[in-house]
């Protein structure tokens, strides 16, 4: 059985390869495994919305959903937000710059010097 988190990552994973709003039943069919009913996929995206991180707009007789936030942004604010609850900042970003790869650090010395 897939835990509720895991169901929601898959499907704002499948939003975000969409590409485009795309409906519950085209969601549920991009999911991977066994198909869910579509009351669980409208479920999760109920989750989603409630949370900030889909929107959903009337398509016809059925709604299409999205992302609000790309996967980009999505992951730089949950990186703000783990930031945000260190201790000591400068630490917290010490230590993570000490486990990152050398592409890492170049992609982060080319963001920085877009500043």
């Amino acid at each position: 059985m897939t835990g509720r988190g895991e169901l929601e990552r898959s499907v704002i994973d499948a939003l975000w390869n969409s590409g485009h709003p795309i409906t519950a039943r085209e969601v549920g069919q991009a999911l991977p495994g066994r198909p869910l009913a579509i009351t669980t996929v409208l479920t999760v995206l109920g989750r989603l919305q409630a949370k900030g991180l889909v929107r959903r707009t009337r398509q016809g007789r059925a709604h299409a959903y999205e992302p609000t936030a790309s996967r980009e942004e999505h992951t730089a604010a949950l990186m703000r937000q783990v930031l945000d609850g260190a201790g000591d900042r400068g630490d917290a970003l010490a230590r993570f710059v000490g486990t990152v790869t050398d592409q890492d650090i170049q992609a982060l010395r080319r963001a920085i010097g877009d500043r």
